[in-house]
């Protein structure tokens, strides 16, 4: 069980460093171009120097939504690590970690919003491009999803022995 739950940890940091890198890289998608190859994230559009991102009106509440839910997944995987190393020392025996479990669904929740609207309107479109795919923050993102929802049904199924 110790194994287990050690291994749960390690996991949960993994998720912890890829959500970072993720959400600050500004490699979401990846293009060629004349000057090129691009890329773009959630910040800043990179080229040979890095720019603000050029949106559309009509697309910048949908890149703010990203970039809200890709911190609160952030803060909320931070907080449920803390809430598990709190967990770990103050539960009784037998218990369950249903607080820890709870708030990493919270924080799975937050990644599929964020991840879903950036797929659903951004996918293809990186200025000045003339084709573009999805980089590794993208695919990290997915990574996150996956791992955070697999430790949030583990936290809430482990006892504590």
């Amino acid at each position: 069980m110790l194994v287990l739950l050690a291994g749960i940890f390690v996991v949960h940091i993994a998720t912890v460093i890829m959500l970072f890198v993720s959400t600050i890289a500004n490699v979401w998608m990846v293009g060629s171009s004349n000057l090129g190859t691009a890329s773009s994230g959630l910040w800043l559009l990179c080229n040979r120097t890095c720019e603000q991102l050029p949106v559309s009106s009509r697309d910048e509440a949908s890149l703010k939504a990203v970039q809200a839910f890709m911190i609160l997944s952030i803060i909320f995987s931070v907080i449920a690590l803390v809430m598990f190393v709190v967990q770990l020392f103050t539960l009784e025996k037998g218990k369950r970690f249903y607080i820890t479990g709870a708030i990493m669904l919270v924080c799975w929740m937050c990644i599929l919003i964020g991840v879903s609207i950036y797929t659903a309107r951004f996918t293809g479109k990186m200025p000045a491009s003339t084709s573009s795919h999805h980089g590794y923050c993208f695919i990290l993102a997915w990574i996150c999803f996956c791992f955070s929802f697999i430790i949030g049904i583990l936290y809430l199924v482990l006892r504590k022995k």
